[in-house]
């Protein structure tokens, strides 16, 4: 069984490719694809809850689905 003592001093992983990971880097980074695939998540999840409420653009609007 381990103590506090030993779990504490466990390694953490604070940086990536010898840079911090939450430094702003501009461009294509590690940090910008987890975002992205973040605020994607959360895109599919509010379309679908929209779509449940009986709005729907694919239905309404571009008329691909009856």
């Amino acid at each position: 069984m381990q103590t506090n003592a030993t779990i504490e001093n466990l390694p953490v992983a604070k940086a990536y490719n010898g840079a911090d990971r939450n430094d702003f880097i501009f461009g294509w980074n590690p940090q910008a694809e987890l975002w992205n695939g973040r605020l994607a998540m959360i895109g599919f999840l509010a379309y679908l809850l929209w779509d449940l409420g009986g709005y729907s653009v694919v239905r309404d609007v571009l008329h691909l689905v009856r």
